[in-house]
């Protein structure tokens, strides 16, 4: 933020989620981005929606996430509850352009995509919190054509927009075993989610999640943003109207 002047007054931040766990301050990250208010924009990583089950007593917190402070902060309801409002995809102003925290499914259009994340926002959001926060967890369906259920429609939307890295090259699945980069994968039966979905010849996505890409993508309409800060790479910051990117070294 220093490095590229930002004033609250006239830019405004859009975060691709996972704004907790690995780091050295999530209390301070969180209170920080909450308190930009309209200056930020912010989509749930699947750290993010963790952490609300953790807050819910529905999973144990994992010693990795280094979220003792966060845990134990006077504010940690408000900003959970400031936390449960955010949505899974938004989409850029004047622009056919949108930013989730993994990807689009191959089988969705943007608009769905968008549909899907009010869904899972209402829900997050609503009294029915832990209800829908137990739900979420497990692979299947991966397939969205088997998503019969409001409960599995839900379960589908979440692991696709916030822990999708490759699918199915043949009938898009979702796989969530793999997290090598496209080089490193083995595996012919899987590729990018990004190389899969038409949709992205007509439409731009800006997506975080997927470290071992390093920022490097196949798609002339794709942009990814993590370059594995927590794991001795970058922070990587993209100024969406010429899409210049600044970086700043990551922790180490």
């Amino acid at each position: 933020m220093t490095k590229v002047n930002f004033d609250s007054r006239c830019d405004q931040l859009w975060f691709t989620g996972d704004l907790i766990a690995r780091g050295p301050d999530s209390l301070a990250t969180l209170r920080l981005v909450k308190n930009l208010g309209d200056s930020a924009v912010v989509v749930l990583g699947n750290h993010d929606l963790h952490l609300l089950a953790v807050h819910a007593g529905i999973k144990a917190v994992k010693k990795n996430d280094r979220l003792d402070d966060l845990l134990n902060a006077p504010d940690l309801d408000e900003l959970m509850d400031w936390l449960a409002l955010q949505p899974l995809v938004v989409q850029l102003p004047n622009d056919n352009a949108f930013m989730s925290h993994a990807g689009l499914p191959p089988h969705w259009t943007a608009q769905q995509a968008l549909q899907q994340s009010n869904f899972v926002q209402q829900r997050i959001s609503s009294d029915k919190r832990d209800y829908w926060l137990n739900l979420m967890y497990g692979n299947e369906p991966n397939l969205w054509s088997l998503a019969t259920s409001e409960e599995q429609q839900f379960r589908y939307s979440v692991n696709a927009l916030t822990r999708m890295r490759f699918c199915n090259t043949n009938n898009g699945a979702l796989d969530f075993s793999n997290k090598y980069s496209p080089e490193d994968n083995q595996d012919t039966s899987l590729t990018p989610w990004y190389e899969l979905s038409e949709q992205l010849t007509s439409c731009k996505w800006v997506f975080g999640h997927w470290a071992s890409l390093g920022g490097e993508v196949t798609n002339s309409n794709v942009y990814a943003l993590d370059t594995g800060c927590v794991w001795g790479g970058e922070l990587t910051m993209l100024r969406w109207h010429d899409k210049q990117l600044f970086t700043v070294a990551g922790i180490t």
